[in-house]
């Protein structure tokens, strides 16, 4: 998984599937696109304007659950 914020679109993007091929995109909500595999796979997550929709969009915290 690869999580990315780019500062000039104000953009969070989570990559879940790397190299996957883009099949459909979906705006679940307004600003947040869900992009999806051919299989309907859920491949990829996009917020827009992120820096008014989650706390923190510069930091990451990354914790497996055990």
């Amino acid at each position: 998984m690869k999580v990315s914020y780019d500062t000039k679109t104000d953009t969070l993007s989570m990559i879940l599937k790397e190299g996957a091929t883009i099949f459909e995109s979906a705006e679940d909500k307004p600003g947040v696109i869900l992009d999806y595999d051919e299989g309907g796979d859920l491949v990829s997550v996009e917020i827009l304007d992120a820096s008014r929709r989650v706390t923190e969009a510069r930091k990451v915290d990354f914790q497996i659950a055990g």
